[in-house]
Parts: C-alpha cells; structure tokens; sequence
C-alpha cells in the first residue's frame, strides 16, 4: 500500500491505493462509528461546526498542542497549500475528523472572475489530486465520480454542477476507444441526488453503481461548511478520507468511505456555508477586543464575553436566533455564479488528474501563457 506525508516520528497513514483493490461490501451495513465520525462537521470542546481540517487545526492550536498531526506549507502569494495527516486516534478525535491526509489550496483571488488564477488553480490542484490518490502510469483504473448533493438548492449543487462538466470516457473507451486514442482513463459520473428527493440512501445508491460498473476508486465531491466567510468558494480540499453527506449543515448520512464502499474514497470539497452562530460569536469576539481597547467603559462587557468559552457563547446565540431563524446558513449572495465557476475549475482539474493527454495540454496552456 502507499504510505501518504508521514513525517517526522509518526507512522505514516496507510490506504489502499487505486492499484490495490479489495472486495466490495454491498450488504446494507455500516461499521461502527468512530468518535470523530460521530461529531462529523464539529471541532469537539469548541462546538464550532466546519468541514476543513485545517481549520480545525488552527483552533486548536491557537490554545494547545496538537500531537499526531503533521502540517506541511507549500505554495506562493496567489495559491497557499496546507497538507495535513492525522496519524493518530487521539488526534482525530480531538480535530473530529477521521485519520487520512486533507490537502488544501486557499486561493483567495478565486472569488473574483479571474480567468489566469483559475488556470492556474487547475494546474496546481490537478497536481495534488494525483499525489493523493496515487494513479497508477498506465491509467487503466475504473474512476467513478460522484456528485453529492441536491441540485435545486444552489449552494449545495457544486456536485451535480461538476459531475455536469466533468470528462466522461468509460462509454467510448467500451465501443469506440479509436475515438480518443492514448492517455485516457476510463471515467464514469453520476449525480444520485438527496434522500429528501430519491428517497434512498445515497451511499445505496452508490453501492448499487459500484457493483455493476466495478470502479477501483470513487471520487466524492460535495459542498462543505466552513468557520470564516473568507474561506467560501476560494478554498479546495481533498482528503483521502471519505466523506458523510450532509455533516457541514447537521444532516448526516450514511458515510461514503473505503470501509462502506471496499475501494478507495476521495472526497473533494469546496465551503460554500457557514453557520450563523458561527458569524455571530465570531462577531461578538472581534466586538470584545474592539471595545477593550477603545474603551473602558466596555471592559465589563469584553470581560464578560471573553470570559465564556465557545459552547456557552454559542447557547447565548442560539437562545436568540433560533425563534426567528432556527438553524440559519449562511451563504454568498453571488453564489450561483461561484458555483459555475469552481465547478469549472474542479472538473478541469479532475481531467487534467485522470487523463495524461488533458493533463499535457493544460501544461502546454500554461507554458504558452507565460
């Protein structure tokens, strides 16, 4: 098996590569829960809900020591690259997310309709898609695509959005493989919907797929939540992890991972959310410090906000939105058009991923660019 970023003293996390498959598991079981699977979507003892490891990371480690978890930077001024592995059970249960590798790119300018940047981005995240899901050269893997998510709520439609636009060869390479010559694999992709609208279960639905189409591995993109409005639609994740649709807005499913599914799951994801209690106690903090240091008439006020920890501000908020708002998410006002646009940039780069042909041109693009 390939062993994926261990560094330093910890054990590097094993998973099975795309080239090392094992049987599928198509009876309607799901294995025990983890205590991370649990709190999926939630950093435990801070109750703040995201979907990115690397946010998680940084609460924590604003207060504490995290062992068990390596964090590698790479990138530059316009694309930052974090690549974080959880190596231990202690680690994972503290972040509230599973062992595995995340990668992150943040890319700030992606929000702006930027054609060069969003070049760029597919260039770079191809990369780190095929560094993660360690493709064998001779491209003979079976990919399946998923697009988790419901289609007719805007913000949760990236995945249809990119299955919609995504390359899919498996079809020709079965009855005409002249057409498209060398250098591709074979892709198929599908969108199966939500619960709500289906009424199944959409890691059956995909279980069902799997059995007849005999994917080696399954690529799960869904949107996720984040904790700060900056991060949405200009930051990318992929993780060698799985994914459990729904976690990021409190509607968890049944997982989509290597032990449900018997082949390797990578999830890539893209914040589109955040939670209102979130902003708000964000909101009341910066309020805090702001009023501590201009004035000391709202000392008393700082103090006493500084003073509770995160799970007891939180209550505070709820308390007074939730009889006007329930659970209110929080999204862009522009987001139809941000996810037609990083629904671009995933499917171009998940082209560029899986098929070496596409992957030579985009260099070439990029190279006459410059």
């Amino acid at each position: 098996m390939p062993l994926i970023f261990g560094k330093g003293g910890e054990s590097p996390i094993q998973r099975p590569g795309a080239g090392h498959k094992i049987d599928m598991i198509y009876e309607h079981t799901e294995p025990p829960e983890s205590d991370s699977a649990k709190l999926s979507g939630y950093i435990p003892g801070f109750n703040i809900r995201t979907d990115l490891a690397l946010e998680a990371h940084e609460v924590i480690t604003r207060t504490e020591e995290l062992p068990g978890v390596d964090v590698e930077r790479d990138g530059d001024a316009e694309i930052t690259i974090q690549r974080v592995a959880i190596t231990t059970p202690e680690a994972a249960r503290r972040m509230g997310k599973e062992m595995g590798n995340y990668i992150t790119l943040e890319v700030p300018g992606l929000r702006k309709k930027n054609t060069a940047l969003q070049d760029k981005v597919i260039r770079v995240f191809y990369k780190e898609l095929r560094r993660i899901m360690r493709l064998n050269g001779d491209g003979s893997e079976n990919i399946l695509v998923i697009g988790l998510g419901n289609w007719n709520v805007t913000p949760d439609a990236l995945g249809p959005r990119v299955v919609r636009e995504v390359f899919v060869t498996r079809h020709i390479l079965q009855l005409k493989p002249e057409i498209l010559g060398d250098g591709y694999r074979p892709v198929c992709a599908v969108a199966p919907g939500v619960l709500g609208i289906t009424g199944i279960e959409t890691s059956e639905i995909i279980r069902g797929i799997a059995e007849h189409v005999r994917p080696d591995l399954i690529i799960a993109i869904d949107a996720l939540a984040a904790r700060q409005m900056d991060r949405l639609a200009t930051t990318l994740q992929v993780a060698d992890t799985g994914i459990v649709p729904g976690s990021g807005v409190g509607n968890r499913r049944l997982g989509i991972n290597s032990q449900t599914m018997g082949i390797p799951v990578y999830a890539i994801g893209i914040p589109t959310v955040v939670d209102a209690v979130t902003i708000a106690g964000n909101s009341m903090e910066q309020l805090a410090e702001s009023l501590k240091k201009e004035s000391p008439q709202g000392n008393a006020f700082a103090n006493v906000v500084q003073g509770m920890d995160w799970g007891e501000r939180k209550e505070v908020i709820r308390e007074v939105l939730e009889p006007y708002t329930g659970g209110l998410i929080v999204t862009p006002k522009e987001v139809d058009v941000l996810i037609e646009d990083i629904a671009m940039v995933i499917a171009a780069s998940l082209d560029a991923a899986f098929h070496e042909k596409i992957a030579q041109e985009e260099e070439k693009r990029g190279a006459d660019l410059h």
